[in-house]
């Protein structure tokens, strides 16, 4: 490709409302433009760099025995309310309209109900089982908040696939072969990969794993063991709270607190730790009121909480809601409450003895609260860990770190076959539902997490196999003879094959390097009077400071294309999950 002819230019300026590195260098780099909000269009050099993700996915894909579909955008909405989950996203994320016949539709931003609804025409015997299907398809997501680029926008393309099975024993073995698959799709692109344990969402079932690329620029928040013994999305993240002594259990008593309505100023009155006190936090749950109470020294992740009462919606209870409750804000307590109140309470509050909690009405606490005596509730881990918190695995503290999602895996058993009727008849001859895993990886978040991962101070620096071109030919300086000799060998290394990028603009030599260390090819060939002098080229690979001066008799790209994928192959695959 002569660049001259490229569609797309760099630039010089870094974009006001480019928040990371991988969104800053993809528009300075002439890769990707928006459109609208949320919109980016791929300009050619970021669209190859697509492609050859996209190849790499459906190699690896067909190696596990996948079989590539290519289902409709365009949704019928009666799919949706079959699964249920129309009436949870609709007007939400999920973007729904009706044609000109008045038929709703919506657009799809995931593929579980269409699949689901062709497997239950094409599978009707265990006798066609394992099977998997995938597509590259894209998607659309109404994103409340797009940011980062490529990271969270509306519109992208995915690969998503969907395995069925006859048993959850065939679940979990097909799900670590296509952990595996991900495994090597991440190594190959250049991206480090961790594994976490996630929280299934809105897609559902019984157990997820994420693959994330580690990187302060991360918009996740991980929980990672120092060992390696656990990792997982904070949203999920379960921690060793500890058991903290404070005494036989006492009698409960009221106590004045004149204005102290925060833990910390409860606990400095009274002259106890934040972990003896109980932490109300009161929220709204499905239009419902619900009470949640945890540790004092502890947070309350609203991922758990939401799960534990099966919500779809969950936000902070107003003033006005809490009295409604009888209880007192700043100073409400689980007891004393109104009998049809919902109240949530941590294992934590459950261990705690002699807890100090509010009494309900302004300017009292109570102390010697304990769980089981003095009040009751649902119990479940719904603590937020944190940073230094200690890992329930081996004891180390965990550390806290962002994350950029690349990938992510489900095993999502029966949910959408049994309530779409999607089934199957066993060796017996009876029908059972079928199970299923679902698989997915963003093309364009995994290309921006290549350049987070791949990248200096001048610009992208990209993993060869998904590089848009291997070879950026950069002659410099004045005369017809270096043109000459730089037409001809684009000419000739084209084609042998190689893939490369002709810098035959009219620009300085500082114009041209500029630009082809913020492209960030693989390797830059330089020609110019000099180097035709001493019959060598200047060559630079991108992942090194020094440029070398390389004779031209026997000179092949391909040695540098080589150590370019040794560069790239050595980052080290992510563990399976036991």
């Amino acid at each position: 490709m002569r660049q001259s002819q490229l569609f797309g230019r760099t630039v010089r300026e870094t974009p006001a409302d480019a928040e990371i590195p991988s969104h800053q260098l993809l528009i300075r780099a002439g890769l990707i433009r928006q459109l609208s909000s949320g919109l980016y269009t791929l300009l050619p050099l970021a669209q190859r760099s697509a492609r050859k993700i996209e190849a790499v996915i459906r190699e690896e894909m067909d190696r596990i025995g996948g079989q590539e579909i290519n289902m409709p955008l365009v949704q019928p909405a009666d799919l949706w309310r079959e699964s249920g989950r129309y009436q949870q996203m609709a007007g939400k994320e999920l973007l729904a309209f009706a044609d000109h016949n008045g038929r709703e539709h919506v657009l799809a931003m995931t593929h579980e109900e269409a699949v689901t609804s062709h497997a239950r025409g094409e599978i009707n015997s265990y006798r066609q089982l394992p099977l998997m299907v995938y597509q590259l398809k894209l998607k659309f997501r109404d994103e409340l908040r797009p940011r980062a680029g490529l990271i969270r926008v509306r519109e992208f393309t995915m690969k998503d696939a969907y395995s069925f099975h006859t048993s959850e024993e065939d679940l979990d073995a097909f799900y670590m072969r296509t952990y595996d698959a991900y495994a090597r799709i991440f190594a190959r692109c250049g991206v480090p990969a961790t594994v976490v344990e996630s929280d299934p969402g809105m897609i559902g079932g019984t157990a997820a794993h994420e693959f994330m690329h580690v990187t302060p620029s991360g918009e996740d928040r991980l929980i990672l063991c120092p060992t390696g013994d656990y990792t997982a999305n904070a949203e999920v993240a379960a921690f060793d709270k500890g058991r903290l002594d404070f005494g036989p259990t006492a009698e409960r008593e009221e106590v004045a607190t004149p204005d102290c309505e925060t833990i910390d100023e409860v606990a400095d009155f009274l002259g106890v730790p934040t972990a003896q006190t109980i932490k109300a936090v009161l929220y709204v749950a499905d239009g419902e009121f619900v009470f949640a109470a945890i540790r004092g020294d502890l947070d309350v992740n609203e991922v758990k909480l939401a799960n534990a009462l099966g919500a779809v919606e969950l936000r902070p209870a107003t003033e006005e809601e809490i009295r409604a409750a009888g209880a007192e804000p700043g100073y409400a307590s689980p007891i004393g409450l109104d009998d049809d109140v919902k109240v949530v309470a941590d294992d934590s509050v459950e261990a705690l003895a002699n807890g100090v909690a509010g009494a309900n009405r302004p300017g009292y606490h109570l102390r010697n609260v304990n769980y089981g005596r003095d009040f009751t509730a649902t119990v479940v881990d719904i603590a937020l860990a944190q940073d230094g918190h200690t890992c329930a695995v081996c004891g180390a503290a965990l550390e806290a770190a962002n994350g950029i999602e690349v990938g992510n895996i489900f095993k999502l058993g029966t949910k959408y076959s049994e309530s779409m009727g999607a089934t199957y008849l066993d060796a017996t001859g009876r029908q059972q539902s079928l199970i299923m895993g679902c698989y997915g990886i963003g093309v364009g978040r995994l290309l921006a997490a290549a350049v987070e991962a791949s990248h200096d101070d001048d610009g992208i620096s990209f993993p060869v196999a998904i590089a848009p071109y291997e070879v950026h030919l950069v002659p410099v300086g004045k005369g017809a003879e270096v043109v000459e000799a730089a037409d001809a060998l684009y000419e000739q290394w084209s084609s042998e094959g190689y893939e490369v990028l002709y810098d035959d603009r009219k620009e300085s030599p500082g114009v041209k390097f500029k630009d082809s260390d913020l492209i960030g090819l693989p390797l830059r060939v330089t020609l110019s009077q000099r180097t035709l002098g001493d019959d060598a080229y200047e060559v630079k690979c991108r992942w090194k400071a020094d440029r070398e001066i390389v004779p031209k008799d026997g000179f092949s790209p391909r040695t540098y294309l080589d150590e370019a994928w040794a560069h790239m192959i050595d980052i080290p695959a992510p563990v399976s999950p036991d």
